[in-house]
């Protein structure tokens, strides 16, 4: 797989977002798990994304398992900093979140500088790796905190000048925070979530400008699950919640076009942000070597070359 630079990091066109391993949504064994991250690695990814989030440090546990072994100096993980992992009391039978696990622990924000070594010390001892390559603030935009994001990153920065971490930046799902992090801080990135996509440019472009010559990372391309199959059905969700009639017809709409021309609809939803070239990697979820295998053959196909269409379409 084709790989672009990252602040000196090669990371693959396709990125393994290891959320689902945490039992997003829905439980799997350790042994799925460590199918899907061998069929990911056989079909060529080397860049894994992770979080303490994700399934209350599950994620990180099972992907530090599933790529131990393996010569380090070859894939790239990124994990994230500011939800740190406490002990809930009295337990819960299970997350309260969107993880089927054990709620015997719960999450707290932290983006004060023993916060952030903190957590990045416990993602290096839950993944068993002996150093993180990308470390990202997770979501200050929601957490209520105060200079959540000023915080956040001012902590990584000085772990990255004294190299505990080799790049910095931020996740989210909201394209503003994402460009004024680029805009007011020496970062090397941002993993933007959702927003810039076959049906949305919610301020990517600001978030290209202020990146210069640093590349981002896109994730949630599918928004949600609308465009992640060449068909779109009438329960098809957008952003996690039911699609609206506008947005189900544009999406049939993209898809009859991709149809005419060999191509299908999850297809030209990885294509597009990779056509921009500060766009250093599409991270997509994969919780089964099936899905792995499905996302793989996307980029397997010709590329499409019709893009001239999509303004017919009102893109």
């Amino acid at each position: 797989m084709r790989t672009r630079d990252l602040a000196g990091l090669a990371l693959t066109e396709i990125g393994f977002g290891a959320a689902g391993l945490g039992n997003l949504y829905r439980a799997i064994d350790d042994e799925t798990s460590q199918r899907c991250v061998d069929a990911a690695w056989e079909g060529g990814i080397r860049y894994f994304d992770t979080a303490p989030h994700y399934g209350l440090g599950l994620s990180e546990r099972r992907l530090g398992a599933a790529l131990a072994g393996r010569p380090r100096e070859e894939f790239v993980v990124s994990t994230k900093v500011g939800r740190l992992l406490v002990p809930r009391v009295p337990p819960r039978d299970r997350d309260d979140e969107m993880f089927e696990v054990p709620g015997d622990l719960t999450r707290e924000w932290g983006f004060e500088p023993g916060a952030v070594r903190r957590s990045v010390e416990e993602s290096l001892e839950r993944t068993g790796l002996g150093y993180l390559d990308i470390a990202l603030v997770h979501d200050p935009d929601v957490s209520g905190e105060p200079d959540a994001l000023e915080r956040g990153l001012e902590a990584l920065l000085a772990l990255r000048a004294e190299g505990v971490v080799r790049a910095v930046g931020v996740g989210t799902n909201d394209a503003v925070t994402a460009a004024v992090a680029l805009e007011r801080y020496d970062i090397d990135t941002v993993m933007l979530a959702g927003q810039y996509t076959l049906l949305r440019n919610d301020g990517f472009d600001r978030v290209r400008a202020a990146a210069g010559d640093r590349r981002v990372v896109l994730a949630g391309v599918f928004n949600s699950g609308i465009l992640a199959r060449p068909q779109v059905p009438e329960a098809a969700t957008f952003d996690y919640e039911p699609a609206p009639r506008a947005q189900l017809d544009r999406a049939r709409e993209i898809a009859a076009m991709a149809a005419r021309h060999g191509a299908t609809l999850p297809q030209l939803a990885v294509e597009l942000p990779l056509r921009q070239e500060c766009v250093a990697s599409v991270v997509l979820g994969m919780q089964t070597e099936t899905e792995v295998r499905e996302n793989l053959g996307l980029l397997a196909r010709p590329r499409f070359s019709a893009w001239t269409e999509l303004p017919e379409l009102g893109l």
